[in-house]
């Protein structure tokens, strides 16, 4: 069994335990419905005021059989180097363009360039690849629209969903310029590494991805799919600069080196860091987690060298 009594300090416990008093770790056993108010109502009690200047526009991205709703985040002087599509995690059953409201907000202040989050469909019900779909035809309206380069970004399921979208528009005219994925899930070997080490890990177990996946798929066999498990895929060549931030304390923590590797041998650039200490979804820390605050400005650096054209590792 893991010690986490000696990997995590005590910033990252109380994170933990004001994150389990809104949204307590047997929240997977409730409804869907149930689970989207009490992940909610955690989102609120983390959530932090704009930052000055920072303006916020909801809109849509029409599509021949649907709306897909989108938040436009824009600083007061704004960087015109590059644009940031961002997907929000939660399993693919949770959040939206309120859960992860003021990381958006922030990631615009700190680095200049717009900030486009993506309220992509849901399951159950909108079984995968729904969720994706809206995933491309978000960069679809992003290549239209901006002459920008376009960075893909997101946390969580939102790593799944920008991954699969870098691999499908990698030799695109308007490809990716880059990608910073935080905490992804990639559908690596399930019998070994951090699936094994922190299989009950605070704030994310194989439990809860197991009831995450049932409720992705309806039970269909998708884990072939490259877009569904970007580590399936067979070609990672011309696949954009990449940077991946993992957390130690967490099950999908081995998919991130795993990733890394598959470009690197396909003659592409990423890179990878594990945060040492650090659980599933500690960017709402951030705030108050010295180790979450520190990631989050690596990953604000990472985003504002891809916008530049420079590789920052």
């Amino acid at each position: 069994m893991t010690d986490y009594a000696e990997l995590i300090d005590a910033q990252t416990w109380a994170f933990i335990e004001r994150t389990n008093a809104f949204y307590p770790p047997d929240t997977v056993d409730y409804t869907v419905d149930q689970q989207r108010q009490i992940y909610d109502r955690m989102c609120r009690e983390f959530h932090a005021d704009h930052p000055e200047g920072v303006s916020a526009q909801t809109m849509a991205i029409e599509t021949s059989a649907h709306a897909i709703p989108t938040r436009l985040y824009r600083a007061a002087t704004p960087d015109p180097s590059a644009m940031v599509l961002y997907f929000h995690g939660g399993g693919f059953i949770l959040g939206g363009l309120e859960s992860h409201d003021d990381i958006c907000a922030e990631l615009c202040h700190r680095t200049g360039y717009d900030v486009v989050s993506v309220d992509y469909r849901l399951s159950p019900e909108h079984l995968y690849p729904a969720s994706h779909e809206d995933g491309y035809s978000a960069f679809e309206w992003a290549a239209r629209t901006y002459r920008c380069s376009i960075l893909l970004a997101g946390d969580s399921a939102g790593g799944n969903i920008a991954a699969a979208v870098a691999g499908r528009y990698r030799r695109h005219p308007r490809a990716p310029a880059g990608q910073v994925l935080i905490y992804p899930g990639f559908g690596g070997d399930h019998t070994k590494g951090s699936y094994i080490a922190h299989a009950n890990a605070p704030m994310l177990s194989t439990r809860d991805m197991a009831f995450y996946q049932q409720m992705r798929t309806g039970g269909a066999d998708v884990s072939r799919d490259a877009g569904f498990a970007p580590l399936r895929d067979t070609d990672f060549a011309d696949l954009p600069p990449t940077v991946i931030v993992t957390a130690e304390c967490d099950p999908l923590a081995s998919d991130g080196p795993d990733y890394r590797d598959r470009i690197i041998e396909a003659g592409g650039k990423a890179y990878c860091r594990e945060e040492k200490g650090l659980v599933h979804g500690y960017l709402r820390g951030r705030h108050t987690v010295d180790r979450a605050r520190r990631s989050f400005s690596r990953i604000v650096d990472a985003l504002k060298a891809l916008g530049r054209g420079e590789w920052p590792y």
